[in-house]
């Protein structure tokens, strides 16, 4: 099979769409969801760091491997799991049991998930790859945009639990989709990691200090974006008193906001490197975050300001996520999946954080997703700058 980059970004980012419909599809429900397991909200919203906390441990568990047998038999064996993984969260009964499968679910997503900046950097490099993963990240925008909605529609039709049934139907397409349209694109002639040899590969990367920069950048703007995403629930439907038929739509303006940010980051990519693009975008997020501070302590909060404000914040991703992967790939391409686990092991790590930090106090107020918005903000900020060097943000000739 040939693949040229619009068939390698339409694969990837199909495979790639699957931790966001399971993190946006069933936010919609999780009011009747924690009803149904007789916990409150903010302990259910718990539920998204679970999943969050798995997916960032697969990704370190299976990126190595994947590096060693091949992306194929990761992907289907992830795909495997997080399926059967669904049909069981349809039957919990308990908070305790949702966050074990979650847990469980999310180990199978990270398998799948962590394959897929690999698959581009096996394919191309520099660049050509932040283009490709560009418009892989603007397909894949549909995933949050509808996931809310659709989450709501089978809400409607028979519950929370369809929602997960729908997502083990979709593992099972992926499955379907990737074994007959998907070559193996790893190159098996290379030499494969022994298991110290990895935790070696590990440590090169944990201690090349521009690399950690640009984990450093990815990490904490994901982070920022998961408080909002975890508080979403509570905020928009008993702070702002929305109902969970218009939550999809409030949710997926922030989705478009991050799709039209990644047409400008392809734009600007024509004149300006990835790492200029990536600074513009942690200056932009602290600017909204401080104004999200400074709106919430002067108790001026209004529903118009705080969409307007987040949109500002989360449209951001768009220039950060893949301008830190492929720049933090030009230095191991070598090892591709395993920099890459390691950077969504960190990343969805730091986002599980962010929303243990919003939901487990059950503060029924703003401040807990606008100071750790801030917080994330100013740590991606100045890790960036600490730990990279100006002279690689040079234009182009």
């Amino acid at each position: 099979m040939q693949l040229n980059p619009r068939r390698v970004a339409l694969l990837v980012a199909a495979n790639t769409a699957l931790a966001p419909f399971a993190i946006d599809a069933y936010l919609p429900a999780i009011s009747l969801l924690a009803d149904s397991i007789n916990a409150s909200i903010h302990h259910t919203e718990l539920s998204i760091s679970m999943f969050l906390f798995g997916f960032a441990l697969g990704q370190l568990l299976f990126g190595p491997l994947s590096d060693r047998v091949g992306r194929k038999p990761v992907l289907m064996g992830g795909l495997i799991v997080f399926a059967l993984a669904s049909l069981i969260i349809t039957q919990v009964e308990s908070l305790s049991t949702l966050l074990a499968w979650r847990f469980v679910q999310a180990l199978g997503g990270g398998a799948c998930v962590v394959n897929s900046a690999a698959i581009v950097r096996d394919c191309f490099q520099g660049r050509e790859a932040a283009r490709v993963m560009s418009t892989m990240a603007m397909i894949m925008m549909l995933a949050p945009l509808v996931a809310p909605a659709v989450g709501s529609l089978l809400l409607y039709v028979a519950g929370w639990w369809l929602i997960f049934v729908f997502l083990a139907a979709y593992a099972g397409f992926l499955a379907w989709l990737l074994s007959t349209h998907l070559p193996e694109t790893r190159d098996m002639t290379l030499p494969t990691a022994s298991p110290r040899q990895v935790l070696r590969n590990y440590a090169s990367v944990l201690t090349h200090k521009a690399g950690m920069g640009y984990i450093c950048a990815a990490a904490a703007s994901f982070a920022g974006l998961f408080a909002f995403v975890t508080a979403s629930p509570f905020l928009y439907l008993q702070y702002f008193s929305l109902s969970p038929a218009l939550y999809p739509y409030v949710f997926g303006m922030n989705v478009v906001a991050i799709a039209l940010s990644n047409r400008v980051n392809i734009y600007l990519l024509k004149k300006r490197t990835p790492q200029q693009n990536l600074r513009l975008g942690l200056a932009v997020q602290l600017l909204a975050a401080s104004a999200l501070v400074l709106m919430t302590f002067l108790g001026v909060a209004s529903l118009p300001l705080v969409v307007v404000l987040v949109m500002m914040f989360t449209g951001m991703i768009g220039l950060i996520t893949p301008n830190a992967i492929s720049s933090l790939l030009d230095h191991f391409g070598h090892i591709s999946a395993t920099a890459t686990a390691l950077l969504g092991g960190i990343q969805f790590s730091a986002g599980a954080l962010a929303g243990v930090m919003v939901g487990l106090f059950e503060i029924e107020h703003l401040w807990p997703m606008v100071l750790t918005m801030l917080a994330a903000s100013l740590v991606g900020n100045i890790g960036v700058r600490l730990l990279t060097s100006a002279a690689t943000d040079e234009r182009p000739a």
